[in-house]
């Protein structure tokens, strides 16, 4: 049986740090390369590589016999809006880069992170199916949208073995988040355990959809890993962890913080945050490979509140 050869790209980044971490374990640390736009000193096995550039990409490919790809390389909501055409370029012509070069060079596997930042502000807010029409309000959420139909056209097309998970916001104590409308409910901790006065920046109410990294990167691990032939879904999977708002996330911390203070001070981001569901159902993912979140609010409040008190020698 061939040895699995794994090409992370955004390693840097939220997802990417802790999903090539997880991969190492899983396939041994000389079988994933790392990679990104700059290199990060203390991360071994790692390629420089601008996803704009498909000849680095090839090149990689063949050097290192990759078989696998995780494409976690884009620019996400907050600073997507910055840039519109610089975000959609990056977005997608690096996604198109991935796809083809997968293609001809016989990569069996592909990774493509989308987003609930898919559904627009018409969409069902409660309990919002796999199945909802995608009509996205930002050109990050415009990217992933069109980026789930070009990879099940890769699929029907040409057989490539494209698979997809619609993340909600992730919460993860390992790094802390780059210019996405979620960013708040990591920060929100790290302000608590510094003990500092947190400013939010979406109003107290704004309920979404959010995952813990933990239970992110699981299922990340359990979709590449499936039966091909359950997999009815070849755009993007519903996930699901839990919902909640800037204030249930507060509340949750007061019992072990009683003096934590927020600020509520809705900027730019509230609008993007309006635009997006309140909930999701992923009943696709449980019946074709079996996804079964394991932390809710209080579950993740205590285990991140645990791990950045441990970090900081507390």
């Amino acid at each position: 049986m061939q040895q699995e050869k794994i090409l992370v790209t955004g390693a840097n980044g939220q997802i990417g740090s802790v999903l090539t971490g997880a991969l190492r374990a899983q396939y041994g640390e000389h079988h994933v390369i790392a990679s990104d736009i700059r290199q990060l000193p203390d991360n071994q096995h790692f390629n420089l590589l601008n996803i704009l550039d498909a000849y680095q990409i090839v090149e990689i490919i063949k050097r290192h016999g990759i078989t696998q790809i995780y494409h976690l390389a884009a620019i996400l909501s907050a600073k997507g809006e910055a840039d519109p055409r610089g975000t959609w370029d990056i977005n997608m012509s690096g996604l198109f880069n991935i796809l083809e070069t997968a293609k001809e060079w016989g990569v069996k596997k592909v990774f493509f992170p989308s987003s609930i930042a898919v559904f627009g502000s018409n969409a069902a807010k409660e309990n919002t199916p796999q199945t909802e029409i995608c009509t996205p309000e930002t050109v990050y959420g415009i990217s992933k949208s069109a980026g789930e139909n070009w990879c099940n056209y890769y699929f029907l097309r040409y057989g490539l073995d494209v698979r997809s998970l619609r993340y909600p916001g992730i919460v993860g104590h390992q790094s802390l988040p780059g210019g996405g409308t979620t960013d708040y409910a990591v920060e929100i901790y790290h302000k608590a355990v510094e003990n500092e006065i947190f400013n939010c920046f979406l109003s107290e109410n704004t309920r979404l959809p959010m995952i813990y990294m933990d239970d992110a990167i699981r299922a990340t691990l359990e979709l590449m890993a499936a039966d091909p032939h359950r997999m009815t879904i070849r755009t993007g999977y519903n996930l699901a962890g839990m919902s909640f708002s800037p204030k249930d996330i507060y509340e949750s911390i007061l019992p072990e913080y009683p003096n934590f203070q927020i600020n509520y001070a809705p900027d730019f981001r509230q609008t993007i945050a309006d635009s997006w569901t309140h909930s999701i159902n992923d009943e696709a993912a449980t019946q074709d490979w079996g996804w079964k979140p394991a932390f809710d609010l209080p579950k993740m409040t205590a285990d991140m509140l645990h791990q950045l008190k441990k970090k900081r020698g507390a």
